[in-house]
Formats: structure tokens, C-alpha cells, sequence
């Protein structure tokens, strides 16, 4: 009985030991997740006149990689203290949910693209013109936690300059002429400099290109690059340039004039002019040729009357018409008749309807693509014997 019992005993101790382990291994329950959402790393920023737009990518995961299930607002910080290391002034707080009326009630959408637009007090760009202003967002929670700022990005505070007044877009022979008038401002802050940038539109396709940078004194610009037949929209703005030195790390655009100084150049584009738009309708005829000359074949052979002349450069010339008259025409017929059945190619033209003993007059025409013809150019006779 002794050694069963003895037997039972070590049993039971040994499940007893088991048991224990388990119980040794209860843990306190987790508090709950924060759900910070990460911040974001593309903060973008182009400055406008004396709007900055900022654009960026809305987070969708926290900081431990979940998927954010809460989302809250976007904190837009503004700051002229370089680096940034605290969110400054802010500027606008964005929320990022939207309900869509397809979706089930309770249903959240996140945004994947955000976007704001701060305009500058105009006593923060008069007092810092050669500073630059810094921005970044901060991705907040529910409870307006975050997990720190995105990335920084800068804009010069120089002022900018109103458009080009009475901005005007012509259509002539020779391009899109431009015009406008211009006033010289006060005298700007050291350092900054101002130009006229202009761009056009295609209206057919979408498509926009800039032009130039300009002196606003010039007052007039041809575009000679515009397409006939085709409509345009074309817009004026100021461009304020402004180099910049710091001390510390030289970016990669910068030059590097001194050790340890670094110049930079940005650049601000103002408001723009209202747009001209315009329609190129090609009514003008190329240039009238020049340097005509008529030569008469010579003798022995079947009589002709060769003509050249200078070739004709317009773009889009289609060719040339030939016309010819008689000397001793009678006045009712003294007018020049076209001899030529389809436009002429080249600058040379070979008449083989003459006849002896008579003096004939030529003159050429220039026909552009669009039927568009030049007058006639200086005549030039020739007898055939």
C-alpha cells in the first residue's frame, strides 16, 4: 500500500507541476493602439502669386503598419525658422474623411490625394523678402496625436509684382504679336529682380507652353512659332527672381562662390493677366516674288521663253502662278492672263506658246497652302525673233 501510494502522490505532483507554468503566463491586457498615421514623405509646394499650394499623398497606415481605421484631420504648419522642428504658425486643419452616398452607412473613405492652398499676409512677405517660408503637415489621430511632421518644403516670401496691364494678343502676317504696358515698380529689395513671362495654350489640344522671359519695358513680343488655322489662349505674368545665400551644405543647383557660402535662385511666378484668346485664320499672302527674269531660247531651236526668279521662303507657300500679257495689247485686253494650268513649284517656269516677232510680259505670283496669293511681282519682257 505504502510503495501505490507513493506511486499516486508522484503522479499528482507531476500534473500539479505541469499545471502551474500556464498559469504563470497570463499577461496584463494590451492597452489600446493609438493609431498614429505615418507621415507623409511628399509634401509638394509651388508658389503663386501670394497663394502657396501645397499637395500630398493622405496616409493609410499607422505607425505599426495597420491600416488606419479612424482617420483624422491634417495640421498645415507654417514656420520661418529653419530647420523646422515644431509644427509654428498653423494655417488650416483639413479633414480628410469623406462619406460617399454609394457607400453603406457608417462606411469611411479616405482621401489618397490632399491639397491646401495658404495665402501669405502680406506683412509677413514686406518684412522677410529675402526669407523663406517652410512648411509641413502633420497627419493627426482622433484624439489630434501625430507621429511628427512630413517633410519640409520652402518658398521664397519676395513680393511679386501685378501682370502686365492691357495685355493684348493680335494675330498678324508674321506670328502672334503680343503687347501690353508696363509701369516700373518702387524699387525692389537687394538682390530680387522681376521679368514678364508668356505662355500660350493650345485650345485644340490642352497642351501649354512657355514662351519667354522678358524685359516688361520691351512692351511687344511676336510669336512666330504659332500654327495657322488653330486656336490659342495666351496669358501674361511677372517672374520674381531671387538669389539666396546660406551657410552649410551647398544644394545640388547652387553655386558655390566662397568656403562655406552658397547662392541659390529662385523664382515666383505673380497673378496672371486675363487671357486673349485667338483664332490664326491665315489671310495673308506670302511675300511677292522677286528678281524675275525672262530669256528667250535662241535661234535654231523651237521657240521658248525660260523664266526664273528668286525662290520664295514663307513657310507653307504652296507655289507659283505665271501671267503673261503682249506688247501693243490693245487696252481692253492689256491685263495679264495666267498661263500656267496648277500651281508651279520651283522658281522656273519654260513658255513654249510664243510666237515670232512678238514681245511678250511676264509676272509671277506666290500661292500660300490656304489659296492666299501675292500680288504680282515687277515685270520682265522678252522678244522672240
Amino acid at each position: 500500500m505504502k510503495s501505490a501510494c507513493s506511486v499516486l502522490w508522484s503522479i499528482s505532483a507531476f500534473a500539479l507541476a505541469a499545471l502551474l507554468p500556464g498559469c504563470a503566463n497570463i499577461q496584463a491586457p494590451l492597452p489600446p493602439a493609438l493609431e498614429l498615421p505615418r507621415p507623409p514623405n511628399d509634401l509638394r509646394a509651388v508658389r503663386k502669386g501670394d497663394r502657396v499650394y501645397l499637395f500630398w499623398s493622405v496616409p493609410t497606415q499607422t505607425m505599426d503598419r495597420q491600416s488606419i481605421r479612424r482617420p483624422g484631420p491634417t495640421r498645415i504648419c507654417r514656420s520661418l525658422e529653419s530647420p523646422m522642428n515644431a509644427c509654428g504658425t498653423i494655417v488650416g486643419n483639413l479633414p480628410l474623411v469623406t462619406n460617399s452616398g454609394n457607400q453603406k452607412p457608417g462606411t469611411i473613405t479616405i482621401r489618397p490625394e490632399a491639397s491646401f492652398v495658404d495665402t501669405l499676409p502680406p506683412e509677413l512677405e514686406q518684412r522677410n523678402p529675402n526669407r523663406m517660408a517652410t512648411y509641413a503637415v502633420e497627419a493627426l489621430n482622433r484624439e489630434a496625436r501625430s507621429a511628427g511632421l512630413s517633410n519640409r518644403v520652402q518658398v521664397p516670401l519676395a513680393p511679386t509684382l501685378p501682370p502686365p496691364a492691357n495685355f493684348r494678343a493680335d494675330v498678324t502676317a508674321s506670328g502672334v504679336a503680343l503687347s501690353w504696358t508696363w509701369t516700373p515698380p518702387p524699387s525692389l529689395p537687394p538682390g530680387i529682380h522681376s521679368q514678364c513671362r508668356f505662355y500660350r495654350k493650345s485650345l485644340d489640344s490642352g497642351t501649354e507652353t512657355m514662351l519667354a522671359d522678358l524685359d516688361c519695358g520691351a512692351q511687344q513680343f511676336r510669336d512666330p512659332t504659332a500654327e495657322w488655322q488653330k486656336h490659342y489662349e495666351y496669358r501674361a505674368t511677372t517672374l520674381t527672381s531671387i538669389t539666396t545665400e546660406t551657410t552649410g551644405p551647398c544644394a545640388a543647383h547652387s553655386s558655390e562662390p566662397a568656403a562655406g557660402a552658397c547662392t541659390a535662385k529662385e523664382t515666383i511666378e505673380g497673378d496672371d493677366s486675363p487671357p486673349q484668346r485667338v483664332f490664326t485664320n491665315d489671310i495673308y499672302p506670302p511675300a511677292v516674288p522677286s528678281g524675275l527674269q525672262a530669256v528667250f531660247s535662241g535661234p535654231g531651236q523651237v521657240p521658248f521663253v525660260d523664266l526664273l526668279w528668286a525662290a520664295n521662303t514663307d513657310a507653307g507657300l504652296a507655289g507659283y502662278n505665271i501671267y503673261r500679257r503682249e506688247e501693243d495689247t490693245p487696252a481692253a485686253n492689256a491685263q495679264p492672263v495666267k498661263i500656267n494650268a496648277e500651281l508651279v513649284k520651283t522658281p522656273a517656269f519654260r513658255d513654249t506658246h510664243v510666237t515670232a516677232g512678238k514681245t511678250y510680259i511676264y509676272s509671277v505670283s506666290a500661292v500660300d497652302e490656304r489659296g492666299n496669293e501675292s500680288s504680282r511681282s515687277e515685270e520682265a519682257s522678252e522678244t522672240v525673233p
